[in-house]
Formats: C-alpha cells, sequence, structure tokens
C-alpha cells in the first residue's frame, strides 16, 4: 500500500494533514451547531450547506490522498457536492435581502447587469436587464441546472468507466472524457455567471452582511477546487510532473492536488467560520432597509 512504502517525513506530512481535516470537521460542526442555535430556521440550512462545502472539499481529499485509486470517486463527490453549493450561495443573497418578494420591492426600477464575469465581462456593450420574477427565475435556474445536471454526468461517466469506455485522463476527442468535461466546464461557467450577476448587485446593500469576504471566500473555493486541479491533471498528464514508483505521473498529480486541497480548505474552513459567525442578530434586513430611503434620495 501507498501508506507501507512512506518514510518518515511522508508520514508526518500524511498525519499532519489528516489531523488538518479533522479539524476541520470540528470545527464546521461547532459552527453548524452555533448557526442551528442562533440563525433563523429560514436560512439555516442554507448557511451550514455553504460552510459545509470546505470540510467536504477536505475530507474527499484526505481520502483520495490515503487511496490514490479512489481520486475519481472522489473528486466527483466533491464537485457534486459543491454544484450544490453554488445554487445554495445565490439562494443565500436572495434571502439576505429578506426573500424574492423583499428584493423585488427594493429593486422595483433596477437592472441586472450581465456583463459580468466569468461569461461576459469582456462585453460591456450587453444591454441590462430589468429586475422581474422572470429574470430572478432564469438566474435561479441557471445554479439549479448545475446542482442537477452535474450529478447526471457523474453517473454517466461511472457506468461508462465501468464499461472500460471513460478513462479520466484521456482527453482525445474519440473518447467520452474531453467531452462530459467541456459540458461540465459550460454548464459549471452558467451557473458562476449567475452568481456574479446577482453580486454585483446586492453587494451595496448587504455590505452590512459581510458579504463582500463571503463571495471572496467562494471564489477561492471556486478557484482551487476546478481551475488549481485542472492545471495540475494537464502537467501530469503532459508528464511534466515526473512519476515517483509506485505512482505513475497522472497519481501524483491527483496526490498532489489533494495535499494542496487539505491545506487550502483548512484555512479556508477556519476563515469561514469567523465571516459566518460575525453578530448575526445585528445584521437583520431591517438595518438595510433603515438604509434603503437614504440611497433612493442619492439616486436622483
Amino acid at each position: 500500500s501507498l501508506s507501507a512504502g512512506l518514510d518518515l517525513p511522508g508520514r508526518f506530512l500524511f498525519a499532519t494533514l489528516t489531523l488538518m481535516t479533522l479539524i476541520a470537521i470540528l470545527v464546521f460542526i461547532e459552527e453548524a451547531v452555533y448557526i442551528y442555535k442562533k440563525i433563523p430556521s429560514s436560512k439555516r440550512s442554507i448557511i451550514i450547506w455553504i460552510n459545509a462545502a470546505a470540510p467536504v472539499i477536505s475530507t474527499t481529499s484526505c481520502i483520495g490522498m490515503w487511496i490514490p485509486r479512489s481520486a475519481m470517486f472522489t473528486d466527483f463527490t466533491a464537485g457534486i457536492f459543491f454544484a450544490i453549493v453554488i445554487h445554495k450561495f445565490l439562494m443565500m443573497m436572495i434571502k439576505e435581502c429578506g426573500g424574492q418578494k423583499v428584493l423585488l420591492r427594493r429593486f422595483e426600477n433596477g437592472h441586472f447587469t450581465i456583463s459580468t464575469g466569468p461569461c461576459c465581462c469582456c462585453c460591456p456593450c450587453l444591454p441590462r436587464v430589468p429586475i422581474t420574477r422572470k429574470t430572478l427565475f432564469w438566474l435561479k435556474l441557471s445554479t439549479f441546472q448545475f446542482a442537477v445536471f452535474r450529478p447526471v454526468l457523474v453517473f454517466l461517466s461511472i457506468v461508462l468507466w465501468t464499461n472500460d469506455n471513460y478513462t479520466l485522463y484521456n482527453l482525445s476527442p474519440k473518447g467520452p472524457a474531453l467531452w462530459i468535461s467541456c459540458l461540465v466546464g459550460a454548464l459549471t461557467l452558467f451557473a458562476l455567471w449567475a452568481v456574479g450577476i446577482m453580486f454585483r448587485k446586492v453587494r451595496i446593500l448587504l455590505k452590512c452582511k459581510n458579504i463582500i469576504p463571503k463571495f471572496a471566500l467562494y471564489q477561492f473555493i471556486v478557484i482551487l477546487n476546478h481551475l488549481q486541479i485542472t492545471i495540475i491533471n494537464m502537467l501530469a498528464t503532459q508528464k511534466i510532473i515526473p512519476c515517483a514508483p509506485p505512482l505513475s505521473s497522472t497519481a501524483r498529480g491527483s496526490y498532489i492536488a489533494h495535499q494542496l486541497l487539505i491545506m487550502e480548505m483548512f484555512l479556508i474552513t477556519v476563515i469561514s467560520r469567523v465571516f459566518y459567525r460575525r453578530k448575526y442578530h445585528d445584521l437583520e434586513p431591517p438595518e438595510c432597509v433603515a438604509e434603503e430611503p437614504e440611497d433612493k434620495k442619492q439616486t436622483p
């Protein structure tokens, strides 16, 4: 086994990273208990889901580190969970504004700026879209489709893998891995685009709810869990990351990615505890509503 072939520094590294994963899980459990006791029931489950993203990714990475052959399944599990979290983050922003009805009342004559990342940041000429019940439905659908189709594509990948038709690192045009990865990438961009559009509109209103650092943490998870892993896997596929028996280049790339994710998700878990625990009873919607008339006076 891999653990039997480790030298003393390797065993120390494995033990340290495993301990960091356990601490991240304990921090999340403590935070979930606090949220359950202090947060209104309408927002409780959404915030717990979002806080669980980093500990879940850390746990799947730890399993992938100890059992390299399980990397495909652990990565798929983390991807499915985070697809749900993207939808939950959009719903959290709507809830923090007071719900859909209150949000529509606040921005009755407002517009969404759709020329934002990651899809249309280079297209400032795009028209602004009125904020209506219909546009809110399309934004929620953009994130919900990812939460639905990502598990379906993962299931399809596993079925093809059991039939020896799917190889994770085989990105040739004749193989299904390339097309499935491209489809997942497109669905991810649409989901992130919807969250970016909503955040750009509500970031000033929800500044009293620490939405900017929360969004920054969410963005870090996106970058580290998707872009970082993709870059490392590409380097491993091209043999830039050398093999180290008993690990091949691709297995070693996955091994390195999991170790980095454990450390990064540990830090994000600890930092998230600070921002999601900060005096929620002082940051209720009426405080934001009180600021709204001043904003309307300044608009003319």
